[in-house]
C-alpha cells in the first residue's frame, strides 16, 4: 500500500474531531523519498489551530499504524486560505452574502452576491455592467455541475 490522496482523505475524514468539520482538499506529492501531504480542512464556523493539530495527530497515528513508524513524509493540515477556491457546499453556505466570482463550464464568468445555497447549486445576484449606466443586479441560478471554479471576491472598500 502506498500513500495516496484517496487513502489520506479517508484517514483525515475519520480523524475529524467535530461534526461540523469537513475535508476540502487532499494532495500527496509524488516524491518517493519523502512525500508531502497537504490536508485542507474547514468547518461551518471555520476551523481552529487546535482542531488542525488534532487532525494532524490522528492522521500521523493512522499512517504509523498502516505503514510503520519508519515511514518518512511531511504532513501539513490547515484551513484553505482566502484565495483557495470554494469547492464544498458547506463553504458556499458560510459565504452567503459575500461577493463571488464564478467561472462556468462554458468559459463565462459571473460576479455577484451569493444569496442562497440550495442542494442543486447557487442563487446569486449577478452584477451586470452596462456602458455608461449604473450596475444592475440580475438573479441567476448556477447548478454545482456548471461551476469550474468559485472564489470569494475580496473588497477593501
Amino acid at each position: 500500500m502506498e500513500l495516496t490522496a484517496k487513502n489520506i482523505r479517508e484517514m483525515a475524514q475519520a480523524g475529524l474531531p467535530d461534526n461540523d468539520l469537513f475535508i476540502v482538499d487532499v494532495s500527496v506529492s509524488d516524491s518517493p523519498a519523502r512525500p508531502k501531504i497537504m490536508v485542507l480542512a474547514d468547518g461551518e464556523q471555520g476551523i481552529t489551530i487546535d482542531q488542525c493539530a488534532t487532525i494532524s495527530r490522528r492522521i500521523n497515528r493512522r499512517i504509523e499504524e498502516e505503514f510503520g513508524p519508519d515511514m518518512s513524509y511531511v504532513l501539513e493540515v490547515s484551513s484553505p486560505g482566502v484565495d483557495f477556491p470554494l469547492t464544498q457546499p458547506q463553504q458556499f453556505k458560510r459565504n452567503t452574502g459575500r461577493s463571488l466570482k464564478v467561472k462556468l463550464q462554458d468559459g463565462t464568468e459571473k460576479i455577484g452576491k451569493l444569496e442562497e445555497v440550495t442542494e442543486a447549486g447557487l442563487n446569486m445576484l449577478e452584477e451586470v455592467k452596462q456602458k455608461g449606466k449604473k450596475v444592475t443586479y440580475v438573479p441567476v441560478q448556477i447548478p454545482f455541475g456548471d461551476i469550474v471554479k468559485a472564489n470569494v471576491v475580496i473588497s477593501f472598500k
